[in-house]
C-alpha cells in the first residue's frame, strides 16, 4: 500500500538499509584482499542471479525474459557491470570515504540526463543542490593526503562508478525497463552483468589473492544480504514512501561510510575530505526535495 509520508517503521527500515549500503563498501574493500576486485564482482552477480530469482519466485512472480525487453535488459546489465567494475576497482586503490563520496555524486550527473533525455526539468533548488554536489566531488578529487591511502586513478574510476549508475538508472526510466519493474530491473542487471565481468576479471590481473574463509563469507553477504536483500529493500521503499522523501536519505550512506572508513581502516578524515561530505550530503538532500509549485514540474 503507497503511504502519503514516512512513519516510524519506513524511518527504521531506511536507516538499515543506508547502514547496510555504506557497510557494503567496507566489505568490497575487504574481500579485495583476497578476490581481484573485477572477478569478485563477477561472482558477486553469478550468486546474486540465484537469489533474486528466489525471491522472485517466492513472491509469486519467477522471471520471464520478455522479447520486447532484451534490447533495454541486454543494455542495463551491461551498464551495471560498468558501474560495479569500477566501484570494486575504486575501492582496491583509493579509501572507503572517497570511494563513497565521490559515487554519490550521482545525481548530478542522472538529473543533467533527465533534464535532456527524460523531459526532467532542473528546477532553482535542483540546480542549487547540483551545484553543491559537484563542488563536494570536485574537492574529493582535488584533494588527496599524502597518507598513500588515496589515488586518483581510484578517484576516477568512482567517477565512472557514478557515471554507471546514472545511466542505469536512466535505462531503468525508460518505458520498456520501466514496464519491467524493480525487481525484474535487478533481475536483468545481475543476469548480464555476472558473464560480463567474469570475463573481463583476466584482464585485471590474477583472479585469487589471498583467499581466506572470511573473504568467501564477504561474497556470500554481497550476494545474498546487499543485492537481494539491500537492493530490493529499496526498491520496496520508493513503492511504498514518497520517492523524494526515501532518496533524500541516502546522503546517509557516505557519511556512514566516511565514519567506518575512519574507524576500521583509519583513514584520515581532514577538513578537505569534511567539506566534500558537506556539500555532497546538502546537495543530495535538495536534489531530492519534494515539487511544491508548478504543474509540469519533473
Amino acid at each position: 500500500m503507497r503511504k502519503a509520508k514516512l512513519d516510524g517503521a519506513g524511518v527504521a527500515m531506511l536507516l538499515g538499509v543506508q547502514g547496510l549500503l555504506a557497510v557494503n563498501q567496507i566489505i568490497i574493500k575487504l574481500v579485495n584482499v583476497g578476490l581481484q576486485p573485477v572477478f569478485f564482482a563477477g561472482l558477486r552477480s553469478l550468486l546474486a542471479i540465484g537469489f533474486v530469482w528466489a525471491w522472485l519466485v517466492w513472491k509469486g512472480r519467477p522471471p520471464r525474459l520478455r522479447r520486447e525487453a532484451w534490447g533495454s535488459g541486454l543494455l542495463i546489465g551491461a551498464l551495471f557491470a560498468v558501474e560495479f567494475l569500477f566501484l570494486f576497482l575504486a575501492l582496491d586503490l583509493t579509501s572507503v570515504g572517497r570511494a563513497s563520496l565521490i559515487m554519490y555524486s550521482m545525481p548530478v550527473w542522472f538529473a543533467i540526463l533527465a533534464h535532456f533525455g527524460l523531459g526532467e526539468r532542473i528546477t532553482g533548488p535542483r540546480a542549487a543542490g547540483l551545484a553543491l554536489a559537484f563542488a563536494g566531488c570536485a574537492v574529493a578529487i582535488l584533494s588527496r593526503p599524502d597518507t598513500g591511502e588515496a589515488s586518483l586513478a581510484g578517484d576516477l574510476c568512482a567517477l565512472g562508478a557514478a557515471w554507471g549508475w546514472a545511466l542505469t538508472a536512466f535505462v531503468a526510466r525508460r518505458p520498456v525497463m520501466r514496464a519491467e519493474g524493480a525487481e525484474m530491473q535487478l533481475f536483468w542487471m545481475v543476469l548480464v552483468s555476472a558473464p560480463i565481468l567474469l570475463l573481463a576479471a583476466p584482464l585485471f590481473g590474477p583472479l585469487i589473492r589471498d583467499l581466506q574463509p572470511l573473504h568467501i563469507v564477504g561474497l556470500v553477504f554481497q550476494s545474498s544480504v546487499v543485492v537481494a536483500g539491500g537492493f530490493i529493500a529499496w526498491l520496496w521503499l520508493l513503492s511504498v514512501y514518497p520517492s523524494s522523501t526515501v532518496a533524500s536519505f541516502s546522503f546517509l550512506t557516505p557519511i556512514l561510510a566516511l565514519l567506518l572508513g575512519a574507524l576500521l581502516f583509519g583513514e584520515t578524515l581532514g577538513l578537505p575530505i569534511l567539506l566534500a561530505a558537506i556539500l555532497v550530503a546538502a546537495g543530495i538532500v535538495l536534489m531530492n526535495r519534494p515539487a511544491t509549485s508548478a504543474p509540469g514540474r519533473g
